[in-house]
């Protein structure tokens, strides 16, 4: 734990003094009488904030402050000057340090500015540990399997990463693909930047040019005033184009215009911007038969398909099922506050045999489910649903449109025909929903 005041200073008479006020105020504090002391205390221990004179018998304070910032730049320092030399304390400022006070005159300002250099650095803390969960989260270590397949798609996607070359990741709903452009957006150098994920297919056509690149105000009813658009939110970092297939003409033309000349104009509004971003696309569709069909521009389709990196279906990876199953099972006992700890030999059959349309995605849902109703420590093939036990071993022979159309029906029943809560246990938005409900002829 982060938790305890360092405080250096070479007279022994002041440091006992603050040492103890400090103390009597709650803090932990350890002492030392100069620089080299103090540092190999900072090596040791877990410091929040560091109290140091500017005057040290081996070093001097504010160039002590450069050094430990560069080193430990979570902690706050407050750097104690004697009168006349407040240019010192400026010149510590200048270098990080977060306050500075003069030795005499400010010594009962000493606990509220350390009490506030404290709340900082703890602030600092935190959001440093929140960001470790983020990247550790999205990061290339956190994509599951061990399959050739998907372990070549993974060294692809580390040797594009670093770079800022845009990326399309091709592959079916549920294999991951926003995952996978997260991790490669988390090991490039705008990792700090925005990272904000589009779905395309759940923007109306009409709408995608004014919500993608922003308007002005007056470019059309409702325009009331400017609008940033989502590539310019995302500026100096990475926007995910999911499903770019989905993409209007028009639109398309912007982002050729961002690919080529990275610069993009708002709606309604003549004047060039211009635009340092990294783009990363993502479709289940074969956008080289749509541009050949002129459902895709050709020029945009060859500019995204500079890099391109192929996600393996759940059915091509199967080496990866059971540790998938593990998984899950974990996570989702942990967070449902379940003790599972067996599974029947039947409830594994019968996942193998499903062909999962829905990929990862798909076979997540159906763990879950299990997890949620499960009575006791042990997952059973009855807790499955019936279509996954009805699944026949040739049941992947079927069309992947009349699977995909009986798991909507299923789903939609579950749901007693409730659209946006259909969408949501399929993980897609509403807009796609309606459009293959539109697809497929459901009423």
């Amino acid at each position: 734990m982060i938790d305890r005041i360092l405080l250096i200073d070479d007279e022994a008479n002041i440091r006992e003094l603050l040492s103890r006020i400090l103390t009597l105020e709650g803090f932990n504090v350890d002492t030392a009488d100069n620089g080299e002391k103090g540092l190999k205390l900072l090596e040791k221990g877990t410091y929040a904030v560091l109290i140091t004179d500017v005057k040290l018998p081996d070093v001097n304070g504010v160039e002590l402050v450069k050094k430990v910032k560069a080193k430990y730049p979570y902690i706050e320092i407050i750097v104690i000057t004697a009168f006349g030399n407040i240019h010192d304390g400026v010149d510590a400022m200048k270098n990080g340090a977060f306050d500075y006070l003069v030795k005499g005159n400010d010594d009962d300002k000493l606990p509220l500015v350390l009490k506030r250099a404290y709340e900082r650095a703890m602030l600092q803390v935190k959001v440093s540990h929140l960001e470790e969960r983020i990247n550790s989260r999205f990061s290339f270590g956190s994509i599951i399997g061990k399959s050739k397949k998907i372990s070549e798609a993974i060294e692809y996607a580390k040797k594009v990463a670093p770079t800022d070359t845009t990326v399309l990741l091709l592959g079916e709903t549920g294999t991951g693909k926003e995952l996978f452009a997260q991790a490669i957006h988390n090991a490039n150098k705008r990792k700090n930047m925005p990272f904000i994920a589009i779905n395309c297919s759940a923007i109306p056509k009409d709408l995608q040019e004014s919500e993608l690149f922003g308007y002005k105000k007056g470019a059309f009813t409702g325009a009331v005033n400017d609008k940033k658009g989502f590539f310019e939110e995302a500026g100096g970092g990475t926007i995910f184009l999911d499903e770019v297939g989905d993409m209007s003409m028009e639109t398309q033309a912007k982002l050729l215009r961002v690919i080529e000349n990275k610069t993009y104009t708002r709606v309604g509004d003549p004047k060039e911007r211009a635009l340092d971003i990294r783009i990363i696309a993502a479709t289940n569709k074969d956008l080289e038969t749509l541009a050949e069909n002129g459902g895709f521009r050709k020029d945009l389709f060859y500019r995204l398909n500079t890099f391109t990196i192929k996600l393996p279906s759940l059915s091509e990876r199967a080496d990866d099922l059971d540790i998938f199953i593990k998984h899950f099972i974990e996570h989702y006992s942990s967070k449902l506050n379940k003790m599972i700890n067996t599974v029947s030999p039947k409830f594994v059959k019968e996942l193998r045999k499903y062909p999962f349309r829905g990929n990862i995605r798909e076979l997540k849902n159906i763990i879950e489910r299990a997890v949620i109703i499960a009575s006791n420590n042990e997952l059973t093939a009855d807790l499955l649903p019936v279509d996954v036990i009805n699944s026949q071993p040739g049941a992947s022979s079927k069309s992947l449109n009349e699977i995909e159309k009986g798991h909507i029906l299923k789903i939609l029943a579950e749901n007693e025909g409730n659209k946006t809560q259909t969408a949501k246990a399929l993980g897609i938005g509403t807009a796609t929903l309606y459009r293959k409900l539109k697809e497929y002829g459901i009423e």
